[in-house]
């Protein structure tokens, strides 16, 4: 292929790779504010009867995020979804056969800055889930405050993502009859990305329990996944967990579900300049094997620890048995917070 992984990086490759990286940083950090104003001056102009049809329907179609969102196969498919592959390259690692019959909840490990792996492989058919894992349909779970916003919650049901609420959008697709639901959580959350400077390698797994009892209550399959490289693309700054910035976070999460975050990247043109576009690190997501989890309605505190156990013992060994093949050093392990 011209622009592929095997190809030479041409100047045109790397300024495709680079223009499909942008207008995906701008999807997530500016593009529901720019919806927003569309549909505002749309509103306040002639087009005000369009808007009020279209937020009449919207109305009627606020259950859709919930059940699945709205998948195309086309969105999916965009040549660009490529290009951004290829950038850093992302790549996804199969370790274990999945039954298509079954529905799985995956948890993604680290969260990152921007969750760029679990965007690249379980949103996008860019590196072949559907090829690796027939029969399966993937959902990334994102933050319900995304669905909130007009036109652009539109836009992101079409790569397949949904709120991240246990109470509906989870168990609607865990309870899916005939299997093939696969629910992508990143276990670690917002509060994870405000750690996800370089090299760090702690996970907010251990109070972290409420996917294990959603996966009792529904029998789903626990499969633990590791994306390497994900905490390195971009630079971040921390704060001490007793200065008031961070405590300006952590509020600002709890006031409306994620974390503001001060982090950067390289420059367009000049690779020692800042910017938002993200470092060219490899990254690598390798899919666990799957723990067979038994269904109960009402699962008690010990059955939930339990398999939280057994899933964080999992997580470690698929570290452990990786590491080393994606440049981790091998005296370094994983810390759970």
């Amino acid at each position: 292929p011209l622009c592929g992984m095997e190809a030479s990086p041409s100047l045109l490759c790397r300024s495709l790779q680079a223009f499909a990286v942008l207008q995906w940083v701008f999807s997530f950090l500016g593009l529901g504010s720019v919806c927003l104003v569309a549909l505002l001056l749309a509103l306040l102009g002639r087009a005000w009867v369009l808007v009020v049809l279209y937020l009449i329907w919207l109305y009627g179609d606020r259950s859709t995020p919930r059940a699945g969102g709205r998948r195309s196969a086309w969105v999916r498919n965009w040549a660009i979804w490529r290009h951004f592959r290829d950038y850093f390259p992302i790549s996804l690692v199969k370790t274990a056969e999945l039954n298509p019959s079954r529905n799985y909840l995956f948890g993604f490990h680290p969260h990152g800055v921007l969750v760029v792996g679990a965007f690249g492989n379980f949103c996008t058919e860019a590196t072949g889930f559907s090829r690796l894992f027939p029969g399966l349909r993937p959902h990334l779970l994102m933050l319900p405050c995304w669905f909130q916003i007009p036109i652009f919650r539109d836009y992101i049901m079409t790569s397949v993502s949904s709120p991240e609420n246990p109470g509906t959008s989870v168990s609607y697709l865990l309870s899916r009859p005939g299997g093939g639901q696969v629910a992508v959580l990143a276990v670690g959350g917002p509060l994870e990305a405000l750690e996800a400077k370089p090299g760090a390698l702690s996970l907010r797994i251990r109070n972290q329990k409420g996917f294990v009892k959603v996966a009792l209550e529904h029998g789903a399959s626990l499969v633990p996944v590791y994306s390497f490289g994900e905490n390195d693309i971009f630079k971040l700054k921390t704060f001490a967990e007793d200065s008031w910035q961070h405590l300006c976070q952590v509020t600002f999460k709890k006031l409306m579900g994620f974390s503001p975050c001060i982090f950067w990247g390289r420059g367009l043109f000049l690779a020692n300049s800042w910017g938002l576009l993200p470092f060219a690190v490899p990254i690598t997501t390798v899919v666990g094997h799957p723990i067979p989890v038994p269904r109960c309605l009402s699962p008690t505190e010990e059955q939930v620890d339990h398999y939280h156990a057994l899933y964080m013992r999992a997580l470690e060994q698929l570290f452990e048995d990786h590491k080393e093949s994606y440049g981790v050093p091998a005296s370094t392990r994983l810390t759970f917070l």
